[in-house]
């Protein structure tokens, strides 16, 4: 079984002390970063773009994983990895070629993700499985942070962890949208190891303490 990761959503930050709240994410046991870029187009929201990812990038020694949740994202993609993107994950439904996307992010020395959203089958990724270091299932509706998690997008994690198994395939897989300590379990029974969260822990008062919080629930027996 693969070790459990918690990525923090940059995206509840307060962007004022930033820094701080991303080395209490990590000081609470935080091995990735997840940095939520939107254009407006793709998804119903607009976040940040590549200084901000190059500036969160440097302020910790968190793997930064870069969720592009633009339109076309192979014309960013060496932009985002300038910034010092260590994974690049892009929406199948976002690219005309996703073959060419990953292959253009592996090419860059970067690991590559494809997500999908919560109405997309998850059969949908198979061809580009072979291409993918990590695939995110999202439990919300991407755009927004906050939103209640998705239960029934888990079976989805179980197709994933199965069909990996099934073809000899080593990619992570992660889950975005909602996730807490109350649902973290869940999440891993189900074949995540990466758990992204926003508000569950860069939104509370001792973020610290809610990363160690959710990481024990998920590592729960």
């Amino acid at each position: 079984m693969k070790k459990i990761k918690l990525s923090p959503s940059a995206l509840a930050c307060d962007f004022a002390c930033a820094g701080e709240q991303i080395k209490a994410s990590k000081d609470g046991g935080a091995e990735y970063l997840h940095l939520d870029v939107m254009d407006g187009i793709f998804v119903p929201n607009i976040s940040f773009g590549q200084p901000v990812v190059k500036s969160l990038s440097k302020c910790c020694e968190l793997v930064s994983d870069v969720h592009l949740m633009i339109t076309e994202p192979i014309r960013y993609i060496e932009d985002f990895a300038k910034a010092g993107a260590d994974i690049i994950t892009v929406h199948i439904e976002a690219c005309e070629d996703v073959t060419a996307t990953l292959q253009k992010i592996r090419s860059l020395g970067i690991k590559a993700g494809l997500s999908l959203k919560p109405k997309t089958p998850v059969e949908s990724l198979v061809p580009y499985l072979e291409l993918c270091d990590l695939v995110l299932v999202m439990s919300v509706e991407p755009g927004f942070g906050g939103q209640k998690f998705m239960a029934d997008m888990m079976p989805k994690c179980a197709f994933l962890r199965d069909y990996a198994a099934e073809h000899g395939l080593d990619y992570e897989i992660s889950v975005d949208g909602g996730v807490s300590a109350e649902n973290a379990r869940l999440c891993v029974e189900s074949g995540a190891n990466v758990l992204v969260a926003g508000s569950s822990v860069l939104g509370k008062d001792d973020i610290k303490k809610a990363a160690e919080e959710l990481l024990a629930a998920a590592n729960q027996n």
